[in-house]
């Protein structure tokens, strides 16, 4: 078998859960391109906690994570099983770094809204690890770097944020809007560094300047991104299946690497 691709999802809103547009079709082109894998392993900006864990449950539930939404969003259900076993394999490949058997938490909105277009069967196991909040982007770097046994039994790791997340600059509304200035250069600016196998600088990504101080004003929606450039290969091509960035400031750029 060949090694899994990696894949970083921009999820950006909830409501693309249940919509279909570019960034939705886009989704589901990957789901039907890719090789079908055994299991998901999703990091995903909304499990942000002060440790490292995984879902070790058989049934994962789903986590309306968010406020002021639409009833249809509330009631939705993403039902794909779980994968203790997984969750063990996960913990023994991460050690010694001490990793948390979760039972509570479930599937958050920043991998079903993704995951309901890209298996939209719900067929696929998924679990979840979260991301430490206490550890600086070096350490998830060298972390993911763990997990790349993975690709080859495989396990589709995937990471859903968003390269650009400023929600005090996003123009909410249905109108479109023109891409802000400081986004445009950041995306552009990533999007080289990484067509380069340029890692150590989106790493130390406050080192980037104003433009990428906008464009990440906290960490939890950049760092899955992390989990997924470190786990490139020599040789590995890197694709960007989605592109747009929407209300200005909220890049949902998709990074694809390798498969």
């Amino acid at each position: 078998m060949n090694a899994m691709p990696v894949v970083f999802f921009g999820h950006g809103n909830p409501m693309n859960a249940l919509s279909q547009n570019a960034y939705t079709e886009g989704w589901k082109r990957l789901g039907q391109e890719m090789p079908k894998p055994t299991a998901v392993l999703a990091v995903s900006a909304h499990w942000y906690v002060d440790r490292t864990a995984v879902t070790a449950m058989p049934r994962p539930r789903t986590i309306h994570d968010f406020g002021g939404f639409p009833r249809p969003l509330y009631e939705f259900s993403y039902p794909a099983p779980g994968d203790p076993q997984l969750a063990a394999r996960v913990q023994s490949v991460l050690a010694p770094v001490p990793i948390h058997s979760d039972e509570a938490w479930g599937l958050d909105h920043g991998t079903w809204s993704v995951l309901c277009h890209v298996y939209p069967d719900a067929d696929v196991p998924v679990i979840q690890l979260s991301i430490d909040e206490t550890q600086p982007a070096q350490f998830h770097y060298e972390l993911a770097k763990r997990l790349a046994p993975l690709r080859d039994e495989g396990v589709l790791i995937a990471g859903s944020g968003n390269l650009i997340h400023n929600l005090h600059a996003y123009a909410w509304g249905s109108h479109p809007v023109q891409p802000l200035d400081w986004a445009v250069r950041f995306e552009r600016q990533v999007r080289e560094l990484l067509q380069a196998g340029n890692h150590q600088p989106l790493i130390d990504y406050s080192s980037l300047g104003r433009d990428a101080l906008l464009s990440v004003p906290t960490p939890d929606h950049y760092l899955p991104l992390l989990y997924v450039i470190a786990l490139q290969r020599p040789g590995e091509a890197v694709q960007f299946p989605v592109e747009g960035i929407d209300g200005g400031s909220v890049s949902m750029l998709s990074v694809r690497i390798g498969g």
